[in-house]
């Protein structure tokens, strides 16, 4: 007759339970600390969710197991779920992230992931789960804790979402009369949550790639800002202010199928090649397109930086000023446009916006500086200086603002 494992005591095991419940508390805290850590260094933050398995859970699962192995012939499976950390994420372009930063880490002895060989035709939830071994020096008092694992769920909002709900119409129901309509209309649930977090993804990725070219177009703008105006202040040499004509372009790149954020994108690109004319030409298209005030603004606004760069400043003065007639709180117009008046030497239009972009803005660093640059030209030391103690107190280190401050002491002690 074949010998099978005694069935546990009840009351040994809960005994037991209660008593390692404390350090099992304290092993889980230490461990989504030091997951929250590692997360917290890849720039992502997620949502958490962390339990221990109730008595009742443990004590089910382990009979269970049991009666599994007895029919199955082989050693009951271990219970690795006794405590269990669940990260949630916006992005399905998370989750690779946070596996890897945690394998960087902690030894990984089990990865499961759950649905994927799930059919379209079928409905099962999503999910990365890892087994993460708990460390040497969290272990004591974990009698109750064999083997010495933390389970890692890693999911998506939409994924944990649709767990939760299948978790309480599939797993704990007893019985689920699903015909084949209604899961056939499951199936169809789940591919739309599917194909919202790969839609949510694109939508990110867009996002990021249209942000990066909007952080090079920056740089590009201010390195023409400095060739502008600190050259002529630091070291007397006058940069070009003549306008420069608008080629002829090839139009044919307009296609009428193209969104406007399309062709933003690709005016950014533009933009950020040093290509102008071409950017000036898309951002005149997008507007020929009447969009909405607040995309207006934006693009007259990225169309007057672009007439800047070229040299434009007429247009350039017209661009930012129709952004702030559209959006009033911008503050960044109101610098651009500041900075274009000290171009054209007309300093105290140029204070006036720098004042304006402060009010709305009042630690904006470049506008502080800008304006004790205008106060300097007009001879107003006292207040240029002021300026610069305010700029250095957002900047300390800024090479710039020091050396324009002890222009300004010079000029205050002759």
């Amino acid at each position: 007759m074949e010998q099978t494992e005694p069935i546990p005591s009840r009351t040994a095991l809960e005994a037991l339970y209660k008593q390692s419940y404390p350090d099992i508390e304290r092993v889980l805290n230490e461990m989504l600390a030091g997951i929250r850590q590692l997360v917290d260094a890849t720039g992502l933050f997620p949502a958490y969710k962390h339990r221990i398995k109730s008595f009742n859970s443990y004590f089910s699962k382990r009979l269970k197991f049991m009666r599994d192995a007895k029919l199955s012939g082989k050693a009951p499976l271990p219970l690795t779920d006794l405590i269990a950390v669940r990260i949630i994420c916006p992005f399905i372009g998370d989750l690779e992230r946070i596996e890897k930063a945690l394998s960087s880490v902690y030894k990984v002895l089990e990865v499961e992931r759950k649905g994927s060989d799930t059919s379209f035709r079928e409905f099962g939830y999503q999910s990365t789960h890892l087994l993460l071994e708990v460390p040497l020096e969290l272990r004591a008092g974990l009698a109750l804790l064999e083997p010495p694992v933390c389970e890692i769920q890693i999911r998506t909002i939409l994924q944990d979402a649709w767990a939760e709900v299948e978790h309480e119409l599939v797993y704990k129901a007893e019985f689920t009369p699903f015909d084949d309509p209604m899961k056939r209309k499951l199936a169809a649930l789940n591919a739309t949550l599917t194909l919202s977090d790969m839609l949510f993804q694109e939508i990110r990725d867009y996002q990021h790639q249209l942000n990066n070219e909007l952080a090079k177009r920056r740089v590009a703008f201010f390195k023409k800002i400095e060739d502008a105006i600190d050259k002529e202040l630091y070291s007397g040499i006058r940069t070009d202010s003549g306008a420069t004509e608008s080629a002829a372009r090839d139009p044919s790149w307009l296609g009428p199928w193209k969104s406007q954020d399309d062709l933003l994108l690709e005016a950014l690109n533009a933009h950020n090649r040093s290509d102008y004319l071409r950017a000036i030409d898309i951002y005149s298209h997008i507007l020929a397109m009447h969009p909405k005030d607040e995309i207006r603004a934006l693009i007259h606004k990225h169309r007057g930086m672009a007439y800047f760069a070229e040299s434009r400043y007429d247009e350039a003065l017209e661009d930012f000023s129709k952004t702030l007639e559209l959006d009033p709180q911008c503050y960044k117009a109101c610098y651009y446009r500041g900075v274009v008046y000290s171009v054209r030497q007309n300093y105290s239009a140029a204070i006036e916006d720098f004042n304006n972009a402060i009010a709305i803005h009042p630690y904006h660093f470049y506008s502080t500086y800008r304006r004790a640059q205008a106060f300097f030209h007009l001879g107003d030391y006292p207040k240029a200086l002021g300026d610069c103690d305010l700029a250095l107190d957002l900047s300390p280190d800024n090479e710039n603002v020091l050396r324009l401050k002890s222009m300004t002491l010079k000029k205050l002690k002759m």
